[in-house]
């Protein structure tokens, strides 16, 4: 949402290209799959998108990332994003 492959690269630098593309071709296969397993709402208010991958979930740790997005761990397993200012990001990628 608004990053660029260059950016979550540079962020994570354990993160090769190939896997990004390896990511992008599984969302394209398994399309119906990840959206029956993501929950996402959208508060139009706050601004803020929050998704959650696993029902039910009990975040016990979270980390505040530098571009507005929240993520949210139960045993050290994501469980969830909060996006803030989810808007903006949505107009960067237009």
């Amino acid at each position: 949402m608004g990053t660029s492959e260059a950016d979550l690269l540079q962020s994570y630098p354990t993160l090769r290209a190939e896997d990004l593309a390896n990511a992008w071709a599984y969302e394209r296969s398994h399309r119906k799959e990840i959206d029956a397993q993501i929950k996402a709402n959208y508060d139009e208010e706050a601004d803020v998108l929050y998704l959650n991958f696993k029902r039910p979930n009990h975040a016990d740790d979270s980390e505040l990332l530098d571009n507005d997005v929240i993520v949210r761990y139960e045993n050290d397993e994501i469980v969830g994003m909060t996006i803030m200012n989810a808007s903006k990001k949505t107009e960067n990628e237009q």
